[in-house]
């Protein structure tokens, strides 16, 4: 499940060629940055005003909606009729498809969003790709950097498997939803359609179509008035 169509719809992009001569898909990751640098281009805003801040090097599409507070450093490439809300922090070599949503207070670095992407609130994606329809919700992090020295390693055929990056944070497949306040740690692959509860602290590969429930044990006690 590591190939780029076994995650992702590559017609809900129009960054397929992204994804040509890539193996795996998180090949597309060390490829991203040549290839918004080939694409983008200075280009005049009409967004640019003293309530926001645009680099220099940002394709915006038509219909977006920039808030107020936004910072979008660039090179970034971001599609048509998105909403980019109140003081989303957009880095350095972002690709956000059409209809997308950046909500308030999430931060982008080195990732890219299919077609319908919907990261609403107070998130971090950081070297990651999120497919068609993936949802993000609030206070999800996507973390893309090992504690320890190293590449990150997935597991493949029971064994760990180098990807080459030492900063890799997920690959989520079409239609995932990640629930509130989960963290996904280095190299974590989510399969299409999979759903993860909130809370969740998912490490590795997910198949498609599975739903990971967080049972972590509650402790209800008799309230006692004190004085």
């Amino acid at each position: 499940m590591f190939k780029p169509s076994d995650l992702f719809d590559l017609s809900q992009t129009e960054h397929a060629a992204l994804f040509e001569g890539c193996e795996y898909a998180w090949d597309a990751l060390k490829k991203l940055k040549a290839y918004i640098d080939a694409n983008v281009k200075a280009s005049p805003h009409k967004h640019a005003n003293a309530r926001v801040s645009i680099g220099d090097q940002v394709i915006i599409g038509e219909g977006t909606v920039i808030e107020d507070g936004v910072m979008i450093k660039g090179p970034a490439i971001i599609g048509k009729n998105c909403e980019i809300r109140h003081n989303a922090y957009i880095r350095e070599h972002v690709i956000i498809g059409d209809n997308c949503v950046i909500g308030n207070s999430c931060e982008f670095k080195h990732s890219m969003l299919f077609n319908h992407g919907t990261v609403p609130h107070f998130s971090y994606v950081g070297d990651s790709i999120l497919g068609y329809k993936a949802h993000l919700g609030a206070g999800v992090k996507i973390s893309n950097v090992k504690l320890m020295p190293g590449n990150v390693a997935v597991e493949k055929d029971g064994q760990p498997f180098d990807t080459g990056l030492r900063k890799f944070g997920a690959l989520l497949g079409d239609h995932t939803d990640i629930g509130c306040n989960s963290v996904l740690n280095p190299g974590s692959i989510v399969g299409r359609g999979s759903v993860m509860y909130p809370n969740t602290n998912w490490r590795g590969v997910l198949p498609a179509n599975m739903i990971v429930k967080n049972k972590a044990a509650q402790e209800i006690i008799v309230r006692r008035v004190r004085g």
